[in-house]
């Protein structure tokens, strides 16, 4: 069995007795960065073998896996934070798992834009997941794209490009298109700042850029 296991975004209280279980009862885990995942397997107690699984050598480790996974070892996936595979590496790896008819299961819990989005009061019924965009190559392509999405758009984006990215958003939506961005969920210092893509500028432009940011903006009405 491979299982995909979501860790907290921020607080350790998230952390699931499921996915603690399963943690401690499976063979191997992979983690995108082990000196990440030490603390947090160290504060629930689990000691299993660790290896590391992310973006630079997800492909050349997508078989030895499998191969482990036939063998009848049972794995757990785990990001730094939230769940594999949104925008972290784990669909490879699940997609080659089920192409080899091997049982997989994905655990629910912590997830950074299902919090950001419910609470950024902008429509949720329907939603567009873009996760980050290009940095260079095909980013206004995207954005273009995107700009007459009627669905809430929901985009990851670091804390030394949000600026230009809502510039960018000001451009392609209109500077009174309703946004929300909230940062270092779950943690101590918590923030959701919601309005128009202008007050959302203005606010970062007056307050510290720290932590990382979903940022949910509203679709054509």
């Amino acid at each position: 069995m491979l299982y995909l296991v979501p860790t907290p975004i921020g607080n350790l209280e998230d952390m699931t007795f499921r996915a603690v279980n399963v943690l401690k009862e499976v063979d191997i885990i992979l983690a995108e960065d082990t000196r990440t995942s030490a603390p947090l397997l160290k504060h629930f107690g689990i000691d299993k073998k660790v290896f590391a699984h992310h973006q630079h050598n997800e492909h050349k480790a997508v078989s030895e896996i499998i191969k482990f996974l036939k063998e009848g070892q049972h794995i757990a996936l785990i990001s730094d934070a939230g769940t594999p595979a949104i925008s972290d590496p784990g669909f490879l790896l699940v997609r080659a798992a089920i192409k080899e008819g091997l049982e997989v299961q994905c655990l629910p819990g912590a997830t950074a834009f299902v919090p950001a989005l419910v609470n950024s009061g902008l429509p949720n019924d329907r939603f567009c997941f873009e996760g980050f965009l290009p940095v260079k190559k095909g980013r206004q392509t995207r954005l273009k794209a995107l700009a007459e999405e009627k669905r809430t758009m929901i985009f990851y984006e670091s804390p030394h490009r949000i600026l230009k990215t809502i510039e960018e958003f000001i451009t392609v939506f209109g500077a009174e298109r309703q946004a929300s961005i909230s940062r270092e969920l779950s943690k101590l210092y918590e923030e959701n700042v919601r309005g128009t893509l202008t007050d959302l500028k203005l606010h970062f432009e007056n307050n510290p850029i720290k932590g990382e940011f979903v940022f949910c903006v509203g679709g054509l009405e």
